[in-house]
C-alpha cells in the first residue's frame, strides 16, 4: 500500500461565506440526522443490562488502535509470540448481543446501512449510547466481545481458528500517529510490539497471493487550526497498514469458516480482466513504471513511488483492476466466484459491527458454525437481502463524501479565478481535442476537470483556474495558455 504526506491547506478568506454547507449535503442524499425515538429508547434499555457471556478473557490485555478521538471502537487486539510462530487475540465488539433480528434498533441499522462520516459530525449505524458507550472497547471497561483467537506459524500462515463471546476489558486506546512514532523509535507497548512484525508476514504472503492493494492517497476534509477547513491528501501510515492486515487475516479466517460451512456471507471482488491488465501494462512505460517479465500487477503497485507524478498516475488507472466487488451471500453450494482480488483469497466482513450493518449478520454466521451448529433460520433468511442494503448504502456515503470533497474544493478556490497552479495529470479521456482529463494541484489537495490539447498522464504542467462554483460543487481548471 502506498503512503504519502498529508498536504496542508490554508484557509483561504473565500467570498462564499463561512464554509461549505454540509447540512445540505446530508440533506440532499437523504442522510437522517436522528434516530427515533423508540429507537433510542430500546437502545438505553439494552445498554443499561449489557450481555456479558460466561467466559472471562479480561487476563488478556487487550489495546484498541484506531484514528484519535475514535469513540466507536469495534477492534481490540492483543499479539503474542507462540513456539516459532504468532498468537492474535482480536476482540471485536458484540454488537449482536445488544441487537436482535426484527427489533427497531435492527431495523433502523438496516435503513442506515454504515456509519456515515462528514467532517462537521458523525451519523451512526446505532444509537451512540451503544456504538460510542456500551458496545464500544472503551479503554478500562468490561465489555461482551467476540474473540477471535488464531494461530500463525513462522511464516504467518493459520493454523488454527477458536471463535466464542467472551467478556474482555481493554487496558488502553491507542492512536495510530502516536503508535507510528513508537514503532520508529522501537518502543511499541507489548500487545503491539509484535505489530510490525506479524503486518510484513501478513503482507508478503497477500503479495504472494497476489494480492492488489491500491493504497491511492484520498482527499480528506478536516478542521482547520483557524476554526475554517482543510483539505488534505493522506495516505496510511505503516502501522495502520499492519493493523489492516490483522483484519484482513480475520476476514478471510470468517471466510473459510464460511465456506466450509456452507452458508454465509463474502465480500467478492473478481480477478481483473486480462484486457485490463494488459492496458496497464502498455501504459507502464510511458509513465515511467517498471514492470517486470513474469510480474504480477499487485507487485508491481506495490514497488511504486507516490512521489513521482507518473506513479500516481498509474494508480489511478490501476482502479480499473478493482471494479465488481460485491456482497455474495450462499446457503449450500459455495459461490462460483468466492475470491476477493484485492484480499487474494475469499474474505468476509466481520470486524466493524458497531459502523457497518453487515458484519454482525457475518460474525452470527461465525460464531454458529465455530460451535458446530447450524445458525439460526431468520439470520439466514436475512443474508440475501444484505447485498442490496449494502449497495444502496454503500453509494449514499461515496455520493457524500464526493460532495463534501468538491464543495469544499470550490470554497476554498472560489475567488482565485485567474491563478495559476502547478499540476500533475492523472487520466486522460479518449476523445476529440481539445483532451479532457483530471489534474491534482501540488500547492493544495484538490483533484479537478482540465481540459488543453496536450494534457498527458504523468506529466506536472501549468493550470489556469477557469471556474470555481461553489453552489455546484464544481472546479474547472485548463492548460495554461491553452485554447
Amino acid at each position: 500500500m502506498i503512503q504519502s504526506a498529508s498536504i496542508r491547506v490554508p484557509r483561504w478568506p473565500a467570498a462564499a461565506g463561512a464554509g461549505p454547507d454540509f447540512a445540505a449535503i446530508r440533506a440532499e442524499f437523504d442522510v437522517p440526522e436522528q434516530f427515533p425515538a423508540d429507537v433510542v429508547a430500546e437502545a438505553e434499555e439494552r445498554a443499561a443490562e449489557p450481555p456479558l457471556p460466561e467466559l472471562d478473557a479480561t487476563d488478556v490485555p487487550l489495546v484498541t488502535l484506531d484514528p484519535v478521538g475514535s469513540r466507536d471502537l469495534d477492534q481490540a487486539v492483543h499479539l503474542a509470540a507462540r513456539g516459532s510462530g504468532y498468537r492474535v487475540h482480536y476482540a471485536i465488539a458484540d454488537v449482536g448481543g445488544f441487537v436482535r433480528l426484527g427489533d427497531r434498533i435492527d431495523a433502523e441499522a438496516r435503513r442506515r446501512g454504515q456509519t456515515l462520516y462528514t467532517p462537521d459530525r458523525r451519523t451512526p449505524l446505532h444509537p451512540p449510547v451503544l456504538s460510542e458507550g456500551t458496545a464500544s472497547l472503551l479503554e478500562g471497561q468490561l465489555r461482551p466481545a467476540v474473540l477471535w483467537t488464531i494461530d500463525l506459524d513462522s511464516d504467518g500462515q493459520p493454523v488454527s481458528v477458536d471463535l466464542r463471546r467472551a467478556r474482555v476489558r481493554s487496558r488502553a486506546q491507542l492512536d495510530y500517529p502516536s503508535m507510528q512514532a513508537r514503532a520508529d523509535a522501537g518502543t511499541l507497548p507489548e500487545p503491539l510490539a509484535l505489530l510490525p512484525e506479524i503486518g510484513s508476514l501478513l503482507q508478503q504472503r497477500a503479495a504472494e497471493r497476489g494480492a492488489i492493494q491500491l493504497g491511492t492517497p484520498e482527499q480528506e476534509v478536516v478542521a482547520g487550526p483557524d476554526g475554517g477547513w482543510t483539505l488534505v491528501l493522506r495516505g496510511d501510515l505503516p502501522v495502520e497498514q499492519w493493523n489492516a492486515e490483522v483484519s484482513l487475516l480475520t476476514g478471510r479466517c470468517a471466510a473459510r469458516l464460511m465456506l466450509d460451512g456452507g452458508v454465509g456471507v463474502l465480500r467478492t471482488l473478481p480477478p481483473a480482466r486480462p484486457e485490463d491488465v494488459e492496458r496497464l501494462r502498455l501504459l507502464a512505460p510511458a509513465l515511467g513504471v517498471d514492470w517486470p517479465d513474469g510480474a504480477d500487477p499487485g507487485a508491481v503497485i506495490a514497488a511504486l513511488d507516490p512521489s513521482r507524478p507518473g506513479h500516481v498516475a498509474f494508480l489511478e488507472e490501476a482502479s480499473i483492476l478493482l471494479r465488481g466487488a460485491a456482497y455474495t451471500p450462499f446457503d449450500g453450494a459455495p459461490p462460483g466466484q468466492p475470491g476477493h482480488s484485492g484480499v487474494g483469497a475469499p474474505y468476509a466482513h466481520v470486524t466493524a459491527p458497531l459502523r457497518r450493518l453487515v458484519d454482525r449478520f457475518g460474525t452470527e454466521v461465525c460464531l454458529a458454525l465455530a460451535a458446530g451448529q447450524e445458525p439460526a433460520p431468520g439470520l439466514r433468511a436475512a443474508l440475501p437481502g444484505l447485498p442490496g442494503l449494502m449497495t444502496a448504502s454503500d453509494r449514499r456515503t461515496r455520493d457524500v463524501e464526493r460532495a463534501v470533497v468538491d464543495a469544499t474544493e470550490a470554497w476554498l478556490l472560489h475567488g482565485r479565478e485567474g491563478q495559476s497552479f502547478s499540476a500533475v495529470v492523472v487520466d486522460v479521456e479518449d476523445g476529440a481535442l481539445p483532451r479532457k482529463g483530471t489534474v491534482v494541484l501540488d500547492e493544495l489537495a484538490v483533484r479537478g476537470r482540465c481540459t488543453g490539447t496536450t494534457l498527458t498522464p504523468g506529466t506536472r504542467v501549468p493550470v489556469r483556474l477557469a471556474e470555481a462554483d461553489v453552489a455546484a460543487r464544481k472546479v474547472r481548471f485548463e492548460l495554461d495558455g491553452a485554447a
